[in-house]
């Protein structure tokens, strides 16, 4: 399955082994707060301001 812009952070940290090193890696420290189990990658980017396409692609590798 591919992960994209509207996959929930809980559902990527599942789909890929190397999320949340991955995740941290791009500046998203905070994978164990209570709404990032919510929220989508793609709004967790824009709050951070982080490249979308750079992070999926990452994640999808």
């Amino acid at each position: 399955m591919k992960i994209t812009r509207e996959t929930l952070i809980s559902e990527a940290l599942k789909l890929n082994p190397r999320a949340a090193q991955i995740l941290m890696g791009f500046g998203m420290g905070c994978l164990g707060c209570p709404s990032s189990q919510m929220e989508s990658i793609g709004q967790a980017a824009e709050i951070h301001g982080i490249d979308l396409e750079k992070l999926l692609e990452a994640l999808n590798q």
